[in-house]
């Protein structure tokens, strides 16, 4: 699932293929949006919220998108032909006399009032890019129930927005604790949050996620960019511990997330282990 940064790396793109301009194609294919059209409308901006879209028209409306698990955005200059995937997942075409954008697998686009965006967004918690950025009420949120395992707390969005599951993993293992360890006996939260919005705020500007440092992400051939996210059964890069995975649950039933752990690294409970 795309984080905080690649949304806001997302709408950066679209912003500067679409923004200023008049929309001369507006295709939303789906059931409730069939019968909207946007063309003759000038596109204001596109700005991301955690891991929401918003790209704001001319007469005050908001297309609201997001991405989810395989949903992307593709622009295409004017004429050439897209190659995002097949047409049928083809949820939204924007375009302009020059920059066409294209909405693949899109599992959510609503129309709204530019006026109405907190009906969609107004649940997020601070975003870390954001100019509404708050470490204090983000933490404040974060230790609200200090019984709820961290890694749960750290994918509610109603807390910290665009932290997802690469983050959590990794933000727990800089942390060294466990994604079960209960939040409130985390020894320095305040650490954990400057840690997530040091780590967005520098990933937004690179093309490949990175949260080790050089010393030693090239201790590992190839180099390893990340600690522990999608390593299970290899070497700890700080102590060589194998790596594990269990699932931690995101408070809903089919919305588990793969945690990765270092026993050798990482303090607190794991799974059948209290």
């Amino acid at each position: 699932m795309p984080e905080g940064d690649t949304v806001w790396q997302a709408a950066r793109r679209l912003d500067t293929a679409l923004a200023g301009q008049v929309l001369v194609t507006s295709d939303l294919r789906t059931p409730r949006l069939a019968t909207a059209d946007l063309r003759g409308r000038s596109v204001l901006d596109v700005t991301p919220r955690g891991k929401h879209l918003l790209t704001r028209v001319e007469g005050g409306l908001t297309l609201h998108s997001h991405l989810r698990m395989d949903g992307a955005w593709k622009i295409y200059p004017a004429g050439q032909r897209w190659t995002g995937g097949p047409a049928h997942q083809i949820r939204a075409v924007l375009g302009t006399g020059e920059r066409t954008a294209v909405g693949y697998r899109l599992p959510v686009l609503d129309l709204l009032r530019t006026a109405d965006e907190q009906r969609v967004v107004g649940h997020l918690g601070p975003d870390p890019l954001g100019p509404d950025w708050d470490a204090r009420e983000a933490l404040r949120r974060l230790l609200a129930d200090p019984a709820r395992p961290l890694g749960a707390a750290l994918l509610d969005q109603r807390n910290l927005a665009g932290i997802g599951n690469v983050y959590m993993v990794e933000l727990c293992f800089l942390s060294r604790v466990t994604p079960w360890l209960p939040a409130g006996d985390l020894a320095d939260p305040e650490g954990l949050v400057a840690t997530g919005e040091r780590l967005l705020a520098a990933n937004r500007e690179r093309p490949v996620r990175t949260t080790t440092p050089p010393a030693v992400r090239d201790r590992a051939r190839p180099p390893q960019r990340l600690y522990l996210y999608g390593r299970a059964g290899r070497p700890c890069l700080v102590c060589g511990t194998p790596v594990r995975v269990a699932s931690v649950s995101h408070g809903e039933p089919g919305r588990e997330r793969p945690a990765y752990w270092c026993p050798g690294c990482q303090r607190g409970p794991t799974p059948g282990r209290s």
